[in-house]
């Protein structure tokens, strides 16, 4: 009858323990932020003076309280991941002009016997692949810069703060750190002091 007890005891504790995983108390959720808030200060006080004067204590608050959503986590990650499968596929696209050149250049070599000749063909193509190579350099900048912009419209969306669609490099650079800040939160885990 004892064992009965103790293994209903122990269900209504884990019942209990999950329910409080499930949700949390208020004062779990304000020693997070503390926790979150101080971990923030300290990514803060790595940066540059000049920055640090532009990322408020505030904003840090801000970007605890923001955090404590998990999902905001998730959402940078899948951003990084968005980002990272774009720039590998931009720099596939950039090879694949550098490789049809290479090809090009191949194929002409093989082709023209005089000199004379190869040398002008292959003055004329090398500006001809130059414009072609500044072209898709261009494309590539303009779709990265799609891509911040769509970056930051989503984090704006998802209501995290410091975030707005600009083109200021001073305040896409301070984007920036935010997001690393959020991403190394991303890997630390919370442990309350019981």
């Amino acid at each position: 009858m004892t064992d009965v007890t103790t293994t209903s005891e122990g269900n209504s504790n884990s019942s209990e323990a999950l329910a409080e995983q499930q949700q949390p108390t208020p004062e779990f959720l304000q020693r997070k932020i503390y926790f979150l808030v101080d971990q923030l200060r300290s990514f803060h006080s790595e940066l540059p003076e000049n920055l640090q004067t532009r990322i408020s204590y505030d904003l840090l608050t801000e970007l605890a309280n923001c955090v404590l959503n998990e999902g905001i986590f998730v959402i940078v990650k899948a951003l990084m991941e968005l980002q990272h499968e774009t720039e590998r596929h931009l720099i596939k696209m950039r090879m694949q002009v550098e490789n049809e050149y290479e090809i090009e250049v191949a194929e002409w070599r093989a082709k023209i016997k005089d000199p004379e000749e190869l040398h002008h063909i292959l003055g004329l193509m090398k500006i001809k692949h130059t414009k072609k190579l500044i072209e898709s350099d261009k494309k590539i900048i303009e779709i990265l810069d799609q891509k911040v912009n769509d970056q930051q419209s989503t984090l704006q969306k998802a209501g995290v703060p410091g975030f707005y669609v600009t083109e200021n490099p001073k305040e896409i650079k301070i984007q920036m750190f935010l997001l690393d800040f959020i991403l190394r939160l991303s890997r630390l885990k919370y442990e309350p002091s019981k």
